[in-house]
């Protein structure tokens, strides 16, 4: 982050309840910006709202499918930067509920875009895309030439808003860029299907962790403060006319496991628990990982945390919040 970059800048974030929404309004909170939040359901155990910045924000009530609120609070707001990260993020829940993933993911895209189009202030908005959205391919690692083609629900969703924000780019110029992630970790993530919080939490309470696949998913695991900065760089490179319609990959390029992402978090919390492997997983993609050279070569981009060092800052924050909880 550049010093005073964002000091009284006005911010919309979309998603700011959610786990990488939480962590990149508390960095733009701290950096001096004045953010407006998107907010459609108090969470009361959130990042956000445990963590207090829910008093450090402007509160707009509604959902992403609302599309005169979120072009309402664009104009009132006199936004200049938004950050579009609210979306249905869980894969079980799309495979459930394929039409509310797609009212959100799909719908609450265009209108973000159509919004930010008729709203002069907005310089820049960045869209939050996902390595999903490129669906199965061949040949590894993902670069952000590959095409997009999720086959379920939730890829197909990411597939779909990730086109979007290229069209309202190539056909109105809307300043858009859009991020491609690996699998979020970190403190603050309330969804415990997912493998680092079931599984710290399993230790906590000495319950054996479960893995919901056969174990041998391959992903990449990417710490939520590395991504939240990431976010933050995209944003102020995007002063560059040059970066506006470019996707970019954010991973630490490193291919785990499911089994190896449990052992690890088994070995950092001393435990000598044995995970209990379902294979019940179902429409999911047995192997992804992403190529960030893009971002390090064009942004000058690069991870702050090893894998390490992240698990090992996830550990601790899982068990205050247990703690306090």
């Amino acid at each position: 982050m550049s010093p005073n970059y964002w000091r009284d800048r006005n911010v919309f974030m979309t998603g700011a309840t959610g786990f990488l929404g939480s962590w990149v309004v508390q960095y733009l909170v701290d950096a001096g910006a004045n953010v407006t939040t998107l907010i459609r359901d108090i969470v009361p155990q959130s990042n956000l709202v445990r963590s207090g910045y829910v008093n450090k924000v402007n509160v707009v009530r509604g959902g992403l499918e609302n599309y005169q609120l979120i072009e309402r609070a664009l104009n009132e707001y006199e936004i200049d930067t938004v950050f579009h990260v609210g979306a249905q993020t869980i894969v079980e829940i799309a495979n459930r509920n394929p039409i509310s993933t797609f009212e959100s993911n799909v719908r609450g895209t265009w209108n973000v875009l159509e919004a930010v189009r008729r709203s002069p202030t907005v310089k820049k908005v960045i869209v939050a895309s996902s390595d999903k959205a490129y669906g199965t391919h061949k040949e590894l690692p993902y670069d952000e030439s590959k095409p997009l083609q999720g086959s379920h629900p939730y890829d197909v969703s990411k597939s779909a808003a990730d086109l979007i924000a290229h069209t309202y780019y190539n056909s109105y110029k809307v300043p858009v860029a859009i991020t491609r992630c690996g699998n979020f970790f970190g403190g603050g993530d309330l969804n415990f299907n997912r493998i680092v919080p079931g599984t710290i939490r399993s230790v906590i309470r000495n319950e054996r962790p479960v893995i919901r696949s056969d174990g041998a998913f391959i992903r990449d695991y990417f710490y939520i403060e590395d991504a939240a900065l990431a976010y933050l760089m995209l944003a102020e490179k995007m002063d560059n006319p040059a970066i506006h319609g470019e996707a970019f990959n954010f991973s630490n390029e490193i291919q785990m496991t499911a089994l190896d992402v449990v052992e690890k978090v088994l070995e950092k919390m001393n435990s000598a628990l044995e995970p209990r492997i379902l294979g019940t997983a179902t429409n999911e993609i047995s192997h992804q990982y992403l190529s960030a050279e893009k971002a390090r070569r064009v942004l000058g981009w690069a991870p702050r945390y090893s894998f390490d060092e992240a698990l090992g800052k996830t550990v601790l924050w899982y068990k205050n919040f247990f703690k306090s909880a």
